[in-house]
């Protein structure tokens, strides 16, 4: 099973168990689970030009470039805990600091991008749209 299968399994699941212990009157359209399929920093990974940019290290846009291709998306960056995208991210760059530079590179890159080269974050995001539409 793939990670946005299994993400999606357990956004199913936390919404099946809700609707078992809420009154049935509960408006389940307030409730959009989201699991992040391995961790923020995938993320990242959607622009390495501007993730480098972000963190005040150009030079480095290559080498997560390089780390990027080697997935079909960002959302599918992880093998073990040891090559998780934040480990990854480190091992480059081992001054990272997830807290500060990680907001900033995500403010650098956006939502467009995270949302074209990540559909299991984007598919959330559309459904997020479609229920303050209603």
């Amino acid at each position: 099973m793939q990670a946005r299968q299994k993400a999606r399994y357990v956004e199913e699941a936390l919404m099946a168990d809700l609707q078992q212990v809420m009154p049935k009157n509960f408006d389940q359209r307030r409730f959009i689970p989201f699991v992040m399929v391995h961790e923020f920093e995938a993320l990242l990974f959607s622009d390495c030009r501007r993730f480098a940019t972000a963190i005040g290290c150009e030079e480095l846009a290559r080498d997560f470039q390089s780390i990027r291709d080697g997935f079909p998306t960002p959302e599918d960056i992880d093998d073990s805990p040891r090559t998780a995208p934040s480990k990854r991210i480190e091992n480059i760059f081992p001054r990272y600091e997830k807290m500060l530079m990680g907001v900033l590179a995500s403010l650098e890159i956006g939502l467009e991008a995270m949302r074209r080269e990540c559909p299991h974050f984007a598919d959330w995001l559309e459904r997020l749209e479609k229920a303050a539409q209603n």
